[in-house]
This record gives structure tokens, sequence and C-alpha cells, in this order.
């Protein structure tokens, strides 16, 4: 029997250095879209992703493709714009569209929680059905590539799957779990021993888990949304004292009054309450419907991410 192939853009990021050994033990060779310098078998080069790149080499004979690549952690995002919006929004839609004329079978997009939103406060958690409200310009050039690939769905024979996690913790994890991790470390005090919130995570492990399902799921054309996440939603205070015991380290957190914190925050930055203050609950029932779980608890996907051995 044909072995499958799967081209998957970001294959050498923190989340596709994860994913990429799921699919091969499911049985898929593996295509590598990698900007420049090829180095192994089943690589192809592809050069910068935009609205203009040439994907018709690396989508022949691909049966999925998984589409992890992005533009993200800008430091100045309002000033990325148009940067978010050729990368994330017109390069989606350029490698989806050659990959529909290619006749692959299903396209696999990673998007972002941000696209339903930045806090659940007051709200219900949010699931895949809500009206799209996206935060920031990163969220919505996400929205912009959703937007487009439930159109090609649509009309195409190809069917999409969206994914959208919160934020993603594990090694080598870069944004605020970085930030957390070098604060803990050194003993860096940090002002959130009242925070109660409750918030989604999702480790590395557990989001590739469901990518690789992601591609076999039995459905055959049209677009579908998945909201992902661990088992258990948490307080930013309760999470941050489990990535102490993870790393046998006690972290400094300072119960200062919460009205203070976002009065602060609303000072410093627009959306910082939100993103550390506020809750966001994700329902990820419609993940759970596919059959798949999580296969790492909290606890053991921070161990994970600090090189402590698990019981799974």
């Amino acid at each position: 029997m044909k072995r499958r192939t799967v081209l998957v853009t970001g294959a050498n990021g923190f989340i596709g250095r994860n994913l990429v050994p799921i699919l091969e033990a499911r049985g898929y060779v593996v295509r590598r879209a990698v900007r420049a310098g090829a180095m192994l078998e089943n690589d192809i080069e592809v050069g910068s992703i935009g609205p203009a790149t040439d994907w018709e080499s690396a989508t022949a004979g691909v049966d999925a493709v998984i589409h992890l690549a992005a533009r993200v952690h800008h430091p100045n995002e309002e000033h990325a714009a148009e940067l978010y919006k050729s990368v994330n929004a017109e390069g989606t839609l350029q490698l989806a569209h050659t990959a529909a004329r290619a006749n692959v079978r299903r396209f696999v997009f990673l998007s972002s929680i941000l696209v339903n939103g930045s806090c659940t406060d007051g709200k219900a958690p949010f699931t895949e059905k809500d009206q799209v409200s996206p935060r920031g310009v990163y969220g919505q050039s996400k929205a912009a590539a959703e937007s487009g690939l439930q159109q090609l769905a649509a009309e195409s024979q190809m069917s999409v799957c969206i994914v959208r996690p919160p934020l993603v913790y594990g090694r080598d994890a870069v944004g605020n779990f970085r930030q957390l991790v070098r604060a803990i470390r050194i003993g860096i005090p940090l002002p959130f021993g009242l925070v109660n919130n409750r918030r989604s995570f999702v480790s590395v492990q557990n989001l590739a888990s469901f990518i690789s399902v992601a591609t076999e799921l039995e459905f055959y054309t049209g677009c579908k949304t998945f909201l992902v996440a661990d088992a258990e939603q948490v307080s930013l205070s309760n999470f941050i004292r489990r990535m102490g015991s993870a790393m046998d380290r006690s972290p400094i957190l300072v119960p200062i009054p919460v009205g203070l914190l976002e009065f602060a925050a609303n000072v410093i930055k627009p959306g910082l309450r939100d993103s550390l203050l506020g809750s966001m609950e994700i329902d990820t029932s419609a993940a759970l419907s596919t059959g798949w779980r999580a296969p790492l608890s909290m606890d053991d996907g921070l161990k994970l991410a600090f090189n402590r051995s698990t019981s799974i």
C-alpha cells in the first residue's frame, strides 16, 4: 500500500518538532516545507511565505497539508499589520488554493483562540460557533485566513480543518511562557498572588496529538473548526505555581489587589489586562466529540517542558 504524504509547514518550529514524529509513527511520509537550506530527504525549499509563494512542487502528490508556519511575536504588533496580513492571511490562502488545485484531500490550519476574542469574563466559554471577534492584528490576520479557507472549502473538494489553541506551553516555547519561566528561575516577584481567573492552556504535546487526529477525521468536504486545550482550566496564579513545581522552584507570588493590577495593566498596554488578569475559558466539546482525549495532564505537560520524566 502506498504511504500517504503530508506536507507540513513550520515543521522545524516549536509545534512542528513535536508533530512530525507523531505523523511518522502514524505511517505518513512527511514532506517538510523549509524556507531555505533543505537538508533532509523530504525537505522542499519554498522561500518566504506570502501571497506570491510558489507551492506547486511542494503540494504535488500530497494527501494532506498541515499549515503551522506563521508570523508571531513581532516586537511592535501595530506596525506589523501588513506583515501579518501578507504571511498569515494571504500566504495561507496562496498555499490553500494551490493545494486545492493539486487535489489535496485535507488542509489543516493552525489558527488561534484570539480569533474568538481575548476574554470570557461574564460570558460563557468560547466555542467554535461564536461570532468571531479577533483580538489584535495577529488575531485579525488569523480570522482573515479562516474566512478565506471557509470560502475555499465551500467551492472545492478539499476539506479544511481549523484548530484554535490558547497559549501553547512546552520546551522551547516563546512569548509569555518563556517570560514566566525566566521570572521563576531567577526569582523575580510576580504580582499575581490574588489573581483567581480561569484560563485555558495547552501543552505542545496535546496540541500536536489533536492536529494529527484532525488530519484523519472522517469528513470529506466543507470546513470544521475545533478549539483545543488541556483538560484543566486554571487561574494564572495556579498555573505559575504548577510551573514552579515542575521546575523544582518556588515562584514568588506577591498578593497585589487585582483592581490595582487592572489599573496598571490598562495604563501600560491596551489588552494587557485581558491577557493576564481576565478569564479565557474554552469549550472543547467539539474536539472531544471526535474521540480525541488529551494524552497528557497539565502537570505532566509541564514536567516535559522542563525535561522531567512523567508516568505517561
